[in-house]
């Protein structure tokens, strides 16, 4: 072996692939086909008019196409520094996977990541976050015109979570939603709260949570009726918060079925529920509040009011837990 090693001409023997090597990079060149062709494919539109199947790289374009007609748009996950405005029309905002939807940080007309004046709208599923402007008022959405429901969506660090106009048409529902890190008394037109309504026909809010104010109320209502129910009230790790609920010109309606814990850094914390503490010209005849849990943070000590009522209307309050140094009702 070692002579034959050493023979200048001699030619090293070649091995041949067999077939079973042929098939694997054959199988290989074809299994890899399709993943080229997918990765060569454009990125989905983030925005999506259902109803089409027509895609935008533009939220207002979305919005836009849809015009005076009825229409849903599909957002797909990520962060997206963008607002729109509806003018018209019935638009359904929803993330395509609720929570991962982002709208973040700009805010349309000085106002907010959606200002609705259309027919009508609806969202769900989708996270509003860092929203502030110049006059302290900057929010997820700024209802001007028109019903909204809300589902399933959060409210995260920003001035205000949800803004109405005046309007005695409008009606707002808000289902297993979160309002966290919201509110501020900084601007000179007054503090913003978690949400604030105007003057509008009816404030219904079920299943959701409000946490970690930063200023003003959780909940400030001038509706005509307000319903609270199966919610809860985190304020302990709230600061230079307010009220729980303002129901500031008075309300019919329910507020029931609730979980509230006032907690150490408060603005006002001389009451949990206020009624008619400011204009008081609407009735809060029939008004009731039952079936609530409230208490201080655990280990407070302090006296406060459940529910201090400036109207004198019959408000009916029954039923309610309330824990130490908590007193149900003071007419003031």
């Amino acid at each position: 072996m070692e002579n034959s090693a050493r023979l200048p001409h001699a030619r090293p023997a070649v091995s041949r692939p067999s077939n079973w090597v042929f098939g694997v990079v054959a199988a290989a060149a074809i299994a890899l086909i399709p993943v080229a062709a997918v990765l060569a494919q454009p990125a989905p539109a983030p925005f999506t008019v259902v109803e089409s199947g027509q895609g935008f790289g533009n939220l207002q374009q979305a919005v836009d196409a849809i015009g005076t007609g009825t229409g849903t748009i599909a957002i797909a996950p990520g962060t997206w520094r963008q607002c729109a405005v509806q003018q018209v029309g019935s638009v359904a905002f929803f993330a395509s996977e609720p929570g991962t939807a982002i709208l973040d940080g700009v805010e349309c007309e000085g106002k907010a990541a959606l200002v609705l004046r259309g027919r009508e709208a609806s969202v769900s599923g989708l996270v509003f976050r860092n929203m502030a402007v110049a006059d302290f008022n900057g929010a997820g959405i700024r209802l001007e015109k028109g019903n909204l429901t809300v589902a399933n969506s959060w409210f995260v660090d920003s001035q205000q979570g949800i803004l109405t106009a005046h309007d005695p048409s409008i009606r707002l529902v808000i289902d297993r939603s979160t309002f966290s890190g919201l509110g501020t008394c900084e601007g000179d037109g007054g503090c913003a709260h978690s949400i604030y309504t105007g003057t509008i026909a009816h404030l219904r809010i079920t299943r959701s949570r409000f946490e970690r104010g930063t200023g003003g109320h959780y909940v400030k209502s001038r509706a005509r009726r307000t319903d609270i129910a199966a919610s809860s009230f985190d304020d302990s790790a709230g600061r230079s918060t307010n009220y729980m609920i303002d129901l500031p010109q008075g309300s019919i309606g329910q507020i029931t079925n609730n979980w509230f814990v006032q907690g150490r850094d408060k603005e006002n914390y001389s009451a949990f529920i206020a009624v008619g503490a400011e204009e008081g010209d609407q009735s809060s005849n029939g008004l009731v509040i039952a079936g609530n849990d409230a208490r201080f943070v655990p280990g407070l000590q302090r006296n406060s009011v459940f529910v201090a009522d400036w109207g004198g209307d019959q408000v009916t309050i029954e039923d309610n837990v309330l824990g130490p140094g908590l007193k149900r009702y003071e007419r003031r």
